[in-house]
């Protein structure tokens, strides 16, 4: 079984959607730890009630982005885990962060990158009069959203809905795919050699992969 740690900021529900695939077996690993950078969000009721062992670690505890980057390494590279995952982690990480676990460390991003990163995907997809919106999953780098890209989820925008409405739907692609990713990771059918993103056979992925939902 592979080993799991998972990093989050508020309200857990891909931690939550990745918990229920571990303890199904679609994912074969296993979530070793899930440290939360502010105290008191609902992703540490979820980690909770799934029986995970939890951290907070208060970013605003410390000095600087490296001195709390490196308070996570501490708690991370011990238990030797085979992949990281940032789950709704609002925290932009160090490069020294970034490199050391480089090709363990995924992030789903809510956009369909390079379009928006960073924050108010939704607010600027919809000012711009996007047709088209979604969720992206990659590798992370030093840049900000910016590493190789393993597949992306899409949906058309409604114009008459609202922004909460949006991300609703935009949530539950993100709860469709970010678990089958992580399962095919785990299996090794997807990995990261230098900068490309390699596919097995196997994967439910591939090369530019988009997905369109109806939801």
């Amino acid at each position: 079984m592979k080993k799991i740690v998972v990093l989050i900021s508020g309200s857990g529900s891909n931690l939550e959607a990745i918990a229920k695939a571990c303890q199904t077996g679609n994912i074969p690993a296993t979530i070793e730890l899930v440290i939360s950078n502010q105290p008191n969000v609902k992703g540490l009721d979820r980690a909770k009630k799934f029986h995970l062992m939890s951290k907070v670690i208060e970013h605003q505890q410390y000095n600087s982005r490296e001195e709390f980057d490196q308070a996570l390494l501490d708690q991370i590279l011990p238990i030797e885990p085979d992949l990281v995952i940032l789950a709704g982690f609002m925290r932009i990480l160090s490069s020294n962060f970034t490199d050391t676990l480089s090709g363990k460390l995924i992030n789903i991003h809510p956009s369909l990158l390079p379009d928006y990163p960073g924050l108010n995907t939704h607010k600027q997809a919809i000012e711009n009069g996007d047709l088209m919106h979604g969720v992206s999953v990659h590798y992370v780098n030093s840049e900000l959203d910016g590493g190789p890209i393993i597949t992306q989820g899409a949906l058309k925008i409604d114009p008459s809905q609202s922004e909460a409405k949006l991300i609703n739907r935009i949530h539950k692609i993100e709860h469709a795919v970010y678990p089958k990713v992580i399962a095919d990771i785990a299996k090794g059918y997807i990995t990261l050699k230098g900068d490309q993103v390699k596919f097995e056979s196997d994967s439910n992925f591939g090369p530019n992969h988009m997905e369109f939902f109806n939801v």
